[in-house]
């Protein structure tokens, strides 16, 4: 039996604001990111939603509450939608870690070697997309046949999406951009099979302001 899931970006963060590595530092949404949350929200208000998940992390927690409203107000948790674990850099912003860091580690290894990036001392791009896609396909065993809304982070998001497209994790910096925040993603999911659908659909945000990751 299918299932269909919406795998939604949270919105504009206090971290994307300031352009500060969270991983799983717990910032809110900005101001623009609660009008982007509405507006995804809005979106989706017609879709059939059956059942709601989301990272713990209040940025994408409350995007999901957003969601909830249209839906069913219970939210389900887990901390295993977090973020990837930034270890030394959770809290920095990017001017201090190309700092301490140097250009070549923050620009060639994590921007342009994405896929294969460790944080010093924190989690692997690989060890969290694992971490990710073990979740929502434990999600998507547990209801099956159902429709899905999962709210969740930009890097693991990406992660998890190369690995259903089957692009490389040396190929992922270059095939595959961050989604935009409040963005949402769809996916389909049956006999232990996921098919990539829609990646990162913004039209929604147009008037409101599409967000991306800023890096560089």
């Amino acid at each position: 039996m299918k299932t269909k899931i919406y795998i939604i970006r949270h919105g504009h963060s206090i971290g994307n604001l300031t352009r500060t590595f969270l991983g799983h530092v717990d910032l809110d949404l900005s101001d623009l990111g609660y009008k982007q949350a509405d507006c995804t929200a809005n979106a989706l208000k017609n879709e059939k939603i059956d059942i709601i998940y989301s990272s713990d992390l209040s940025r994408a927690y409350n995007t999901a509450l957003k969601i909830a409203n249209y839906h069913t107000n219970n939210v389900i948790s887990s901390e295993k939608l977090r973020e990837v674990y930034a270890g030394e850099w959770e809290g920095l912003n990017v001017d201090s870690i190309i700092e301490r860091w140097g250009r070549e580690e923050f620009y060639d290894k994590w921007v342009n070697d994405f896929g294969n990036y460790r944080f010093p001392k924190g989690e692997s791009i690989s060890e969290a997309r694992e971490r990710v896609y073990e979740e929502i396909c434990r999600i998507c065993e547990e209801n099956e046949g159902k429709t899905i809304a999962i709210s969740t982070h930009a890097a693991v998001l990406r992660g998890f999406w190369a690995k259903i497209s089957n692009i490389s994790l040396d190929n992922v910096a270059n095939e595959l951009p961050f989604p935009t925040n409040a963005s949402y993603s769809i996916v389909e999911y049956e006999n232990g099979v996921f098919t990539a659908i829609k990646y990162s659909f913004d039209d929604h945000l147009k008037e409101i302001g599409i967000t991306k990751v800023n890096l560089v």
